[in-house]
């Protein structure tokens, strides 16, 4: 299959992508709720085929919105919870989704439901309009057969990480640490609820912070004291890692007195935006030398406008697939940061970015000099055959593959994780092969590569190395042995 994506050496591409058949997948980031893994069972219904594959995944969704389908007719509810107008049933939705599938030719989208409905489900592929009521209900019933942990096995999953609020309730994954079986599930820590002070949720955030660590937080000490023991509890329960996201990246100390006025002046009321970037520039440094000093790995995703459509979030809630890509500056925005903290051996930062302009001119350079620096695989709307393709031109070159960080696949569908690390390792396999065609890269160091680029690079920058080898065990080849 991997031939299609190299014109230069397609039998070198297929044996490459051979190669990583036999490697289980580790998902270091993504967004499958943890209470999805911990309260399912094998024999207990837990979703149907429209809310998997339409009313969950806001790729589908924006898609199908910019098409005119409204959006009660893809079973969206409104963002209070409750329904704004009549919804379509599940089977009403499954069929408008059969009845576009071309309009997801040519997207990663396309792919991964094709691909799923093949090799997890043994369908034929995306089903034609008339085949639709057929395949719900085939895919309802497997659906009611099986769980979530049950899908992950199948598909070779050995480690998944979730990505879990500060004061998110860590029970779940301490019992399922305990399973002592694949996938692992391990918890990330992300801060952004109570880092951005222009969140309007801002004050409830740092009220469930407090009262998750028992404590009233008023100031700015005792909000630093109560991430400083959320993350302690979250390496405790399994994390390797942090997550933060901002829109344009920019990092900076504020004094000690203009960092708590901030905070104190929010807790009244309300600060400007000017006010609130610089408070999370300040609050990415403060991340970044709790994660220095405990050793959590470091990762920022920037570049997109989340919730561009207002209208729309305010109706039918955020995350609902109305973000767009931002123009963003690395070089002069981590500036601060790498000059603290870039070149100590216990920090990792790995970048994610939706402006792929800057990959070629800021995020390769980047992390070919400082050694903390890792670069995330392409993100969002830019996981896709051509632009992995992208990607690794822009980077390799200046950059190298072992400043890399594998691939993620920073998905809320259990079902698909196997077809989009298909499609980075396939990709992966057919930019190699080319690269053995020119001459850039020898036959024995493709193989070694190739197998880096599926697996190791991501249990290296991760820092999963314990959980793989502990679960190593409960793998076995597709032939039983």
């Amino acid at each position: 299959m991997n031939g299609a994506f190299s014109l230069r050496a397609p039998q070198l591409a297929d044996d490459l992508f051979a190669l990583t058949r036999s490697l289980p997948l580790v998902c270091p980031h993504g967004h499958v709720p943890v209470e999805l893994l911990a309260d399912s069972r094998d024999g207990v219904e837990w979703t149907d085929p429209a809310a998997l594959f339409v009313t969950g995944d806001h790729y589908v969704l924006r898609m199908l919105y910019s098409l005119g389908v409204s959006p009660e007719a893809l079973g969206m509810v409104g963002g209070d919870g409750g329904p704004v107008g009549p919804l379509a049933a599940p089977r009403e939705v499954w069929r408008t989704f059969c009845t576009y599938r071309d309009a997801f030719a040519g997207t990663p989208t396309g792919y991964w439901v094709r691909r799923t409905l093949q090799s997890v489900f043994g369908l034929a592929g995306w089903p034609t309009p008339d085949r639709a009521d057929e395949t719900f209900d085939l895919l309802d019933e497997r659906l009611r057969a099986t769980s979530p942990l049950q899908l992950l096995r199948e598909q070779r999953v050995q480690v998944i990480a979730t990505t879990d609020e500060a004061a998110a309730d860590l029970g779940p994954h301490r019992s399922l640490g305990s399973a002592g079986r694949a996938p692992i599930v391990l918890p990330t820590f992300r801060p952004d609820a109570v880092s951005d002070l222009s969140s309007p949720t801002w004050v409830q955030a740092v009220r469930e912070l407090g009262a998750v660590c028992d404590r009233d937080i008023t100031d700015l000490d005792g909000l630093l004291d109560a991430l400083w023991e959320r993350r302690t509890a979250f390496r405790r329960a399994g994390a390797t890692a942090s997550d933060h996201g901002m829109s344009v990246p920019a990092t900076g100390r504020l004094t000690p007195h203009q960092a708590r006025t901030l905070v104190e002046r929010r807790l009244r009321g309300h600060v400007d935006v000017a006010d609130a970037v610089r408070f999370s520039g300040h609050m990415l440094m403060e991340m970044a030398a709790m994660a220095a000093a405990d050793g959590l790995v470091m990762q920022l995703h920037a570049g997109v406008h989340r919730d561009h459509h207002h209208r729309f979030v305010r109706r039918y809630g955020p995350a609902t697939g109305s973000d767009i890509p931002v123009a963003v500056d690395f070089t002069s925005g981590l500036a601060p940061l790498l000059d603290e903290f870039g070149a100590k051996p216990s920090f990792r930062l790995v970048l994610f970015t939706l402006d792929e302009s800057t990959y070629s001119r800021e995020l390769a350079p980047l992390a070919g000099h400082y050694p903390a620096v890792r670069l995330g695989p392409p993100w969002w709307f830019l996981d896709s055959a051509r632009a992995i393709r992208r990607y690794l031109d822009a980077v390799v070159e200046t950059a190298g593959v072992a400043n890399l960080a594998g691939f993620n696949d920073d998905t809320r569908n259990v079902a698909t994780v196997a077809a989009r690390h298909e499609l980075w390792r396939s990709s992966v396999a057919a930019w190699t092969a080319d690269a053995v065609a020119d001459g850039l890269v020898e036959v024995g160091q493709a193989e070694r590569l190739v197998t880096a680029l599926a697996y190791g690079l991501a249990v290296d920058t991760y820092r999963l190395q314990e959980q793989v080898d502990g679960t190593a065990h409960t793998h076995k080849d597709d032939d039983g042995r």
